[in-house]
């Protein structure tokens, strides 16, 4: 058995403002809409990783989402030219990770690395 693809979903009774939220965050694509759900991508396949913690590291808390980018100070000079609410600033960590944190409109808690 090969896991092929896990699911990040959001419940919200905004779909439209969650979904531009992270479309003009991350320049993702809707790949399916049908009202109650819409679905985005980037047509990249994504390795398949799921985290259990007990604190975000560095006294973060734990996030709802885990992010990876390829340039994360691109994503976070986006996130504040968007206005996203950053919640941990952008930091290197001691263990190697240059990442922050930021709340979407649901109030979900999205690390970015």
């Amino acid at each position: 058995m090969t896991v092929r693809r896990i699911v990040a979903n959001i419940a919200t009774s905004a779909v439209p403002e969650v979904r531009k939220f992270y479309s003009d965050l991350f320049g993702l694509e809707t790949m399916m809409d049908l009202g109650w759900i819409v679905t985005l991508g980037s047509g990249e396949t994504a390795i398949t990783q799921m985290s259990i913690l007990s604190e975000g590291g560095s006294g973060a808390p734990v996030p709802d989402l885990s992010i990876e980018v390829d340039d994360v100070d691109e994503v976070y000079h986006r996130a504040q030219e968007i206005g996203c609410k950053v919640v941990y600033d952008l930091v290197d960590e001691p263990w190697g990770v240059r990442r922050f944190f930021i709340s979407d409109p649901t109030g979900k808690l999205s690390h970015l690395r």
